[in-house]
């Protein structure tokens, strides 16, 4: 069998085993895909609850719960370090690759943090050092998102490898580079082959197929520059916006607040919504995409789209209250201090954001532009 590998030419095989490689992916990607709860509940002041979902950004972080309950830290040390929150689903998705979300060490750091495996014991640590890790790869890889994913399982002497081939990541790339490094390491007898189909290339140092391997958990595009891409279709704060409050102000009158509600098609023909599920049924209708409808909640909605100045909103931007949680309640914007959403004792109604009265002073400055 080896004989015959040699007699083929190197590029056909590597193209063989990426193809072979998305083949499978797409058999296992429906396998991991998370239930989200996402639903709402009204109390005596008219505040929602909502069960934490969540791992939308521009795209969607197709994790396990246990991944999921990551995401605020995952947010806080992204604001902390100055990472863009549109990078927290790929981070998701990265975690899930690295350990599920399980273990003291859900983001796999102590390597970067202190130079060897096991010197991190707190999960949060192991997020704020992941997340200082990844934004400064991602610097280093110039926003190659795809060389950045690579460079974190590798480690940075890939980037360095990239640079003086081409300068960008490719799969070929990174099958030479485990070739090459595994013949530097492998009289150690510490390295072993994580994937079968990279045998007969002996690239067996770190995940050569990591890329793949972390985006088969993330559902959405990737620009040239290496962010997630904003959707199409106009986006909020823009005629579009205002499509999306005429849209949303046929239902006033004609809804009432349902826990859960607006999760399944005879919800939506039957009126019944919470303040996240009318918020991306309300978008939906100017061809905007926010979410799955059975999966949308305030904490998946909060990490999509451009982060605004709440002094420079504008109609059709998406606003954030601080109920009995933070962004407990999300609406839309229509100006005036005012917002348009789905209340526990209303039903799709405008409500007042003026100081002094109850959402004025939940609203908590998290104005997200789709």
């Amino acid at each position: 069998m080896h004989v015959i590998l040699h007699l083929i030419p190197k590029k056909y095989l590597i193209g063989g085993a990426l193809i072979l490689l998305g083949l499978s992916g797409l058999l296992m990607m429906g396998t991991f895909v998370a239930i989200t709860g996402g639903l709402e509940s009204e109390n005596q002041q008219g505040e929602v609850t909502e069960i934490e979902g969540g791992g939308i950004g521009v795209g969607t972080a197709n994790v396990s719960p246990e991944v999921m309950r990551y995401q605020p830290l995952l947010e806080k040390y992204a604001q902390k370090h100055g990472l863009d929150a549109s990078y927290v689903p790929i981070m998701m998705a990265l975690m899930m690759q690295e350990s599920g979300g399980r273990g003291s060490d859900p983001m796999q750091s102590s390597e970067s943090f202190c130079g060897s495996v096991g010197c991190i014991s707190s999960p949060e640590l192991s997020v704020d050092k992941g997340v200082l890790h990844f934004k400064s790869v991602l610097e280093k890889a110039h926003y190659d998102l795809k060389l950045c994913l690579q460079s974190y399982n590798f480690g940075g002497g890939f980037i360095n490898f990239a640079m003086k081939h081409g300068g960008k990541y490719t799969p070929e790339l990174a099958i030479e580079f485990s070739q090459i490094q595994y013949q530097k390491v492998k009289h150690t007898g510490n390295y072993h082959c994580v994937r079968p189909e990279m045998v007969p290339y002996s690239a067996c140092y770190g995940d050569a197929l990591y890329v793949n391997a972390v985006l088969k958990y993330y559902t959405g595009t990737i620009a040239a520059d290496g962010k997630p891409t904003t959707p199409s279709g106009g986006g909020s704060g823009s005629k579009s916006g205002v499509k999306v409050i005429e849209a949303g102000e046929t239902l006033i009158g004609k809804t009432r607040y349902v826990f859960g509600g607006g999760r399944s098609q005879s919800d939506i023909n039957a009126g019944r919504f919470d303040c996240s599920s009318f918020v991306r049924w309300a978008f939906e209708q100017v061809g905007v995409n926010v979410g799955p409808l059975s999966g949308v909640t305030t904490d998946t909605l909060k990490t999509q789209g451009q982060a605004i100045n709440p002094k420079d909103m504008k109609p059709g931007d998406v606003v954030f209250f601080d109920t009995y949680k933070i962004d407990g309640h999300v609406g839309i914007y229509v100006g005036d201090n005012k917002f348009l959403g789905c209340q526990g004792k209303t039903g799709v109604a405008i409500a007042s954001m003026e100081k002094d009265t109850y959402f004025g002073d939940k609203f908590n400055g998290r104005v997200k532009r789709f």
